[in-house]
């Protein structure tokens, strides 16, 4: 049976598109990896701790992005490749040309719309170290990119299959190293589930000392609720995840207490970068905002003004 010159180009003419689109998002979340990491590496005296935080989640992204999208690059590019090397086909060569040039375009447009973006953000106060790291990162691999499809649309790599494969081994190992050292950077799923824990259970305590202020509003400052079960009549007291030892509230001769179990000191993932409150907002609590915390049984201890 033969098969239409028509379906063919149009198959070829899907892989190469298939080709371009993984290429870019592979190119942009590795971009956006490499940039967390040295966020990471590099960090600024200004930033809070969710700046630091979207940082890992950044990292993440980018790791999961990658593992999905450039394996899927390098497959349907090898097919591309190995069929434009049987292809007679010129209509078929002149369209595929037309998508590379098209790339070139789009890759120059992206390393310029991102080169404005480091700029802008080195004028903001970034970092110089990390300005640097990221410009000069930014104009190898896009630099790379737009190098390799600019031979590719004069017919070189076709010529040179051993070069090719070489250049595409360089750029697999960049990538790899740079999961690996994403890796390393960011905590296991496990201990990323115990951190949200310990985040949900720092919620769940805020919610309670605002429950208390609003008690002390209407009751006065002399008088604290009883025990947890009296502060919420109405509702359900927060409950500490299934495998989180109960929260506890105890009255102390100068306030109260909040208890709860954590799985790490908040100093592991808050540092000395982090900002911190300058004041108390609490009308009736003495340093309200303050929720650092040990692993393993803590009691936040509060003073009622």
């Amino acid at each position: 049976m033969i098969i239409p010159m028509e379906n063919n180009t149009a198959k070829h003419f899907v892989l190469q598109l298939g080709s371009l689109l993984t290429l870019y998002i592979s190119v942009s979340f590795l971009i956006v990896l490499v940039f967390a990491l040295i966020n990471l590496a590099y960090p600024d005296a200004t930033e809070y701790y969710y700046q630091l935080e979207s940082y890992s989640s950044s990292v993440r992204l980018g790791i999961a992005m990658l593992i999905v999208f450039f394996p899927a690059y390098l497959i349907v590019t090898l097919l591309v490749n190995t069929q434009r090397r049987s292809e007679k086909n010129s209509s078929y060569l002149g369209i595929t040309k037309w998508l590379m040039y098209l790339s070139l375009l789009i890759g120059g447009g992206v390393l310029l719309g991102d080169l404005v973006a480091v700029i802008y953000q080195f004028l903001e106060g970034e970092l110089t170290t990390r300005f640097l790291l990221k410009a000069g990162f930014l104009m190898v691999i896009v630099g790379a990119a737009f190098y390799y499809y600019l031979q590719d649309a004069r017919g070189f790599w076709l010529k040179k299959e051993r070069a090719s494969l070489l250049y595409a081994g360089g750029i697999t190992a960049v990538v790899l190293s740079s999961l690996v050292v994403g890796f390393f950077h960011i905590e296991t799923p496990l201990q990323v589930r115990e951190m949200r824990l310990d985040d949900t259970q720092i919620s769940d305590l805020q919610q309670i000392q605002w429950k208390i202020e609003e008690y002390l509003q209407l009751k006065g400052p002399s008088s604290l609720p009883v025990s947890l079960e009296a502060l919420y009549k109405d509702t359900d007291v927060p409950v500490a995840p299934e495998d989180r030892t109960a929260y506890s509230y105890e009255v102390s001769k100068t306030g109260f207490s909040l208890c709860a179990t954590f799985s790490r000191d908040s100093s592991e993932i808050s540092n000395e970068f982090v900002g911190k409150p300058m004041y108390d907002t609490s009308m009736f609590i003495k340093n309200a905002e303050n929720w650092s915390y040990k692993a393993g049984r803590y009691c936040f201890e509060r003073v009622v003004k």
